[in-house]
């Protein structure tokens, strides 16, 4: 696999069990090595989030997490969405207000996401060529960046395959 895929799209194999518990398994490990706390209610979130495997709404977040936890409120949500993007375990997808498990989370990256049109699944990238690219031109402008996150929109490879079987029906 291509070296700056950090999660690639979900492929008919994916043991997706596994993928979450790793996610969730990675999450401890490196909380317990910065010394922060993963809270119950902070890995509860970031387990919905792994388990949705595509963005997930903070409201949608809210109402699965009532189902165990009566007096989640949205600022119990957005609290623990705040920490996961702070320690770099989730990333925020912004044209759709949604967030996505970080699939590298031991190394700060920008990311670079395909996003599908037609399932909404996210495939993360983190290029540096692409990153480089991009600070090189904006500091040739005089720009300095502060932040930066690229999201491309387009139709992942499953639904690709789905609408070309279609078509040779």
């Amino acid at each position: 696999m291509n070296e700056s895929v950090v999660t690639p799209f979900r492929s008919q194999n994916h043991d997706h069990a596994l993928c979450v518990d790793d996610a969730l398994a990675q999450a401890e490990a490196n909380c317990r090595r910065k010394g922060v706390r993963l809270t119950p209610i902070r890995r509860r979130v970031l387990e919905l989030i792994w388990r949705r495997h595509e963005p997930v709404k903070a409201y949608d977040l809210l109402d699965s997490l009532k189902s165990n936890h009566r007096s989640a409120a949205p600022p119990t949500v957005y609290r623990a969405l705040d920490f996961l993007l702070e320690e770099g375990l989730i990333h925020r997808i912004e044209s759709l207000n949604a967030y996505v498990g970080c699939g590298d989370p031991g190394k700060p990256h920008l990311g670079q996401f395909l996003i599908c049109q037609q399932c909404n699944a996210v495939a993360e990238l983190n290029d540096p060529d692409i990153r480089n690219l991009l600070l090189e031109k904006a500091g040739a402008m005089g720009f300095q960046v502060h932040w930066q996150t690229i999201e491309i929109n387009g139709i992942c490879p499953q639904c690709r395959q789905s609408v070309q079987r279609q078509h040779a029906d």
